[in-house]
C-alpha cells in the first residue's frame, strides 16, 4: 500500500482521488490538506480532466479533522513541527480549499462514500455534486459534542441540501444517521452495496465525461451560482453563463454527430 496520504489517478477523462489514511479513518491532518488542495488545483487546470471521483481507502470515507494533529495546531496547543504544519499555518485558506468550502474545482465531483463520513468528512461530501454511498455508511456533524463549531460550511450548506428541521437536529445534537435515511432526505443520489460504491461512481463519471465538457462546466456553474438567488436575477445570470457555450466548436459537433448518427468527438473547445 502506498504511503501517500492522498492518491491521485487519471482514467481517461476521469480523475480518481483517494484519501489514504485508513488507520486514521482518513482524517484530515495538515499533510492531507496540503496534498488535497494541490490535487484540486491540478483538476481545475488540467483540461483533459472532465470529472472527479473522490473516495476513501479502508472502512471510512473520512472522519473529519485529525483531533490529535490538526485541531491542536489551529488552537495553538501544538506548534508547527514539519513542512505540512508550516504550509497550513502560512496559508490558512488551504483548509477551506481542501474541504471544497472555498474556491471551485470547476469540474463535477462525485463522492464515492465507502464508509463513515462525519464532521469534516460530511462537509467534504456537502461540497461534492453527486453522492454514491455504501449501505453501511453513516453521516453526521459531531463538532457540537466537542464544543467546537462545524466551520467547513455545514451551517450554510446543510440546510440547503436537506430539510431545515433535520439539518438543525443533526447540527445541534451531533447524532449520526444511516445511508438509507440520508438518501430519503435527498442528501445522496444512491445507496449500493459496499463493493459497488466505486464502480457506480465511476459509471456516473463516465456518462458525464462523454458529454460536452464546456456545457457540463457551465451547467454546474449556473446551478451553484444561482442557489438562493431571486428568479429574475438567476435567469439573467443563467443567460450570461449559457451564451458562450453556444459559440464553441463542441456546440456544433454535438448536433452534427446526432444528425450523422455517430458518437460526438468533443474537444472542450
Amino acid at each position: 500500500m502506498s504511503n501517500e496520504v492522498v492518491l491521485f489517478e487519471k482514467r481517461d477523462h476521469i480523475a480518481l482521488v483517494t484519501l489514504n489514511r485508513p488507520d486514521a479513518r482518513n482524517a484530515f491532518d495538515p499533510e492531507v490538506l496540503v496534498k488535497l488542495d494541490g490535487y484540486w488545483e491540478l483538476v481545475r487546470s488540467d483540461n483533459d480532466i472532465r470529472v472527479v471521483v473522490l473516495t476513501g481507502n479502508g472502512k471510512a470515507f473520512c472522519a473529519g479533522a485529525d483531533l490529535g494533529r490538526l485541531i491542536p495546531l489551529f488552537s495553538g496547543a501544538r506548534q508547527p513541527e514539519d513542512e505540512w504544519d508550516e504550509k497550513v499555518m502560512a496559508d490558512t485558506a488551504i483548509t477551506g480549499r481542501a474541504f471544497l468550502r472555498e474556491g471551485d474545482v470547476e469540474k463535477p465531483v462525485i463522492a464515492a462514500i465507502n464508509g463513515f463520513a462525519v464532521g469534516g468528512g460530511m462537509e467534504l461530501v456537502m461540497g461534492c455534486d453527486i453522492r454514491v454511498a455504501a449501505e453501511s455508511a453513516r453521516f453526521g456533524m459531531q463538532e457540537v459534542k466537542l464544543a467546537v463549531f462545524p466551520a467547513g460550511g455545514s451551517t450554510v450548506r446543510l440546510p440547503n441540501q436537506i430539510p431545515f428541521a433535520k439539518a438543525m437536529e443533526l447540527l445541534l445534537t451531533g447524532d449520526l444517521i444511516g445511508a438509507d435515511e440520508a438518501f430519503v432526505l435527498g442528501f445522496l443520489n444512491c445507496v449500493v452495496p459496499a463493493d459497488k460504491v466505486l464502480p457506480k461512481a465511476l459509471e456516473i463519471a463516465g456518462k458525464i465525461a462523454e458529454n460536452g465538457p464546456v456545457a457540463v462546466r457551465a451547467i454546474r456553474k449556473s446551478i451553484r451560482a444561482n442557489i438562493g438567488v431571486p428568479e429574475a436575477e438567476a435567469m439573467t445570470q443563467e443567460s450570461e453563463i449559457a451564451a458562450p457555450v453556444f459559440e464553441t466548436e463542441d456546440a456544433q459537433e454535438g448536433p452534427r454527430a446526432f444528425m450523422e448518427k455517430r458518437k460526438p468527438m468533443y474537444k472542450g473547445e
